[in-house]
């Protein structure tokens, strides 16, 4: 190996072993905790032993999909972050804005089925090609839709950037399951997760910039042109980018859990199998329920955000910009945070929980102080409502994956993606609704309930880390074959109830 150019012996994990991994046939009602029978792995070295590498174009590959999932993400909350703008410009009532932003979330609910199902079969890279091309397409229809009487072309090139997401959001713990080590996994999940958090950033920061309140119509439609066509020509840089540069997957697997996984014959694997194992499993469903409510709570939060700031402060289009900005960089931070802890500790239940408790905190310190008249007060507490809030997201993927190893990536994520679009749904019409009758106080306090019950429901999920116990198994035959004991944890199917956690 040391004369393939792929390899850096600085950045390159290797590990051979002459071992017997599990090999999980998912047609078959499968539990973990009941047994992952082990069988031969075929050899990749002439010396008959498995290898794992990490390649330094991981982070290439890391870095493409956070560049296109920051050009979607940005397109969400464009229309929302600058509503009353819009409303004027195209002559519609604040709830068709709205649904700019829910479009995102209902779009995703009945494509994401088939997504996944595509993912699982087809692999990162067909997947990739489509969410960029999607996405080009539909800039480039917001660019042709500058008039006052095409509403209908421009939420026609939304429902495109929407339909792109759906093959955006479930990819972070693939993507870094696929490439990444074991002890980089939750890290690589953060930072593409990270690109997403970065879009939402910009979408608040800078339409307020680029496109200001401005009474005469003409001014206003140039305005957002240059908005679209900024956004346009992204989009068609980084299809191009993903075109030549983005890969299915590294020869060799970066893990000894990827060696099992792609021991797996395809024609052993079934869709509707593993969902409806994914269903039964309860630890799983209890986090889909409490990781829609926690993100669902931020998708409204972050749609009606222009509202609730314009209510109490008149004419600071911008600075509702900035404080939407404040809550997904505190955000970013916690991700990356949440990430690197627990590749360090593994401790998945604890920090969900923990994040989760004090996102319903700083909600409840933002409901209490937005009114307060004072807009500093506001970014301090949106600041720290973001940290958690939106550090949860990776956290949830992370937690995910752990609790339904060896079920595909891309299955879980969609699950908790889809819970996340229908609360999202509900909980920004309904905080719409108490916030026209009501005020923005009930309906901050409305979203404070809902995370009590998230926070509650996340405190009973077992803790059931079913990836780290697949290494451990691996990991341990390895240490047993390598001391001399090579019928020791190998002769018999190894369990996974071997190893404690």
């Amino acid at each position: 190996m040391g004369d393939n150019p792929d390899f850096d012996d600085e950045e390159i994990k290797e590990e051979k072993t002459c071992l017997d991994l599990g090999k999980t046939n998912p047609s078959k009602s499968v539990d973990l905790e009941e047994q992952i029978e082990c069988t031969s792995i075929p050899n990749v070295n002439k010396d008959n032993t498995t290898t794992t590498h990490l390649y330094k174009r991981r982070w290439v590959m890391v870095f493409l999909f956070s560049s296109y999932s920051l050009c979607n993400a940005f397109q969400w909350i464009q229309y929302g972050i600058i509503n009353n703008i819009f409303m004027k410009f195209y002559n519609v009532d604040s709830f068709a804005i709205d649904w700019m932003s829910m479009i995102y979330m209902l779009t995703y609910i009945p494509f994401i089925w088939p997504v996944s199902w595509l993912l699982d079969k087809k692999g990162l890279r067909l997947i990739a090609l489509m969410a960029t091309a999607i996405n080009c397409l539909g800039t480039w229809i917001k660019v042709a839709s500058v008039k006052q009487n095409l509403f209908w072309v421009t939420m026609l090139g939304q429902f495109a950037g929407s339909l792109s997401q759906v093959f955006i959001l479930g990819m972070p713990s693939r993507l870094a399951s696929v490439w990444f080590g074991s002890e980089e996994v939750s890290t690589a999940c953060s930072i593409g997760v990270f690109g997403n958090q970065m879009g939402i950033a910009i979408g608040f920061l800078v339409p307020p910039i680029l496109v200001p309140n401005v009474d005469d119509m003409d001014d206003l439609a140039y305005h957002i042109s240059i908005m679209f066509y900024i956004t346009a020509g992204m989009a068609t840089v980084i299809f191009i980018l993903v075109v030549f540069l983005f890969q299915e997957k590294p020869e060799i697997p970066p893990t000894l859990a990827q060696v099992q996984a792609r021991s797996t014959p395809p024609e052993e694997y079934s869709y509707m199998a593993s969902i409806l194992r994914l269903l039964r499993n309860l630890p799983f469903m209890l986090l889909v329920i409490s990781y829609g409510l926690n993100v669902g709570c931020f998708y409204a939060v972050s749609t009606l955000l222009n509202r609730m700031i314009i209510e109490h402060y008149p004419g600071e289009e911008v600075n509702a910009g900035r404080i939407g900005l404040t809550i997904v960089i505190a955000g970013m931070v916690g991700s990356l945070i949440c990430g690197i802890w627990l590749d360090k500790t593994k401790t998945y239940k604890q920090t969900t929980l923990a994040v989760y408790l004090m996102s319903f905190v700083g909600m409840v310190v933002y409901a209490f102080t937005l009114n307060l008249g004072h807009l500093w007060v506001v970014f301090v507490t949106s600041g720290a409502l973001g940290f958690f809030m939106t550090g949860y997201l990776p956290l949830g993927f992370e937690f995910a994956v752990e609790l339904t190893f060896p079920e595909g990536e891309g299955t879980s994520s969609g699950l908790l993606n889809c819970s996340a679009q229908i609360f999202g749904i509900i909980f920004t019409i309904g905080q719409g609704k108490i916030i026209d009758h009501f005020g923005t106080f009930a309906g901050n306090i409305f979203l404070c309930v809902f995370l009590l019950i998230g926070t509650i429901m996340t405190a009973f999920i077992k803790s059931d880390l079913r990836r780290q116990k697949a290494n451990h198994l691996a990991e341990n035959q390895v240490a047993s074959k390598q001391a001399g004991h090579p019928q020791e944890g190998l002769s018999q199917p190894a369990t996974l109830k071997d190893i404690k956690v």
